[in-house]
């Protein structure tokens, strides 16, 4: 059971909301729990979109932004972000249950991927404090300074998600998916 308020429907929402929450469901054809519990925060609900928005405009293609949310998300012990991102990693990213297995596990059958998913780890581990090897060794996958960048912005937002929803329990939405130990 929740233990932060979901509003049941967008009339349910705080005004100041409920353009965003339209806006997701436009977007989405659904709310998901997640905004609609985020949404009792109309600045954290902005914030939420408007990251989300930005680094979807970045650099990283799809698959490899879900890789990382997979791995955060498992690193993190977030069940409610590993059914969304399993959900989404299957439909949007098409990714297969093979791939998102190992992503869970820290890598990926695609080498480049893979080092982003190490590299996103290692940042979630050491708190930011990565060793000159972990990123000599995402740079030499060949991804350049913007990208490390978005992939530590990936790890801060996906972190945020999982804690987010670990506070609150949200109520899963999406097929469930539980996590096979947190960190």
């Amino acid at each position: 059971m929740t233990r932060i308020s979901t509003p049941a429907d967008l009339a349910a929402a705080p005004v100041a909301s409920r353009p965003q929450l339209e806006a997701v469901q436009r977007q989405l054809g659904v709310v998901p729990n997640l905004f609609r519990m985020v949404a009792n925060s109309p600045a954290a609900l902005e914030g939420y979109l408007g990251m989300s928005a930005a680094l979807a405009r970045g650099s990283l293609p799809a698959p490899t932004r879900e890789r990382i949310a997979l791995a955060v998300a498992e690193f993190n012990g977030c069940d409610y972000c590993l059914s969304a991102h399993t959900y989404l990693g299957e439909r949007v990213a098409r990714l297969d249950a093979a791939e998102m297995a190992a992503n869970r596990a820290g890598s990926s059958h695609d080498a480049r991927a893979g080092a982003a998913v190490a590299f996103a780890l290692e940042v979630l581990r050491e708190r930011g404090h990565v060793s000159d090897a972990a990123l000599a060794a995402v740079r030499a996958a060949g991804y350049d300074d913007a990208q490390i960048v978005e992939l530590v912005q990936h790890v801060a937002l996906n972190t945020w998600t999982n804690y987010v929803n670990s506070v609150a329990r949200t109520v899963i939405d999406f097929p469930v998916v539980h996590a096979r130990q947190a960190a």
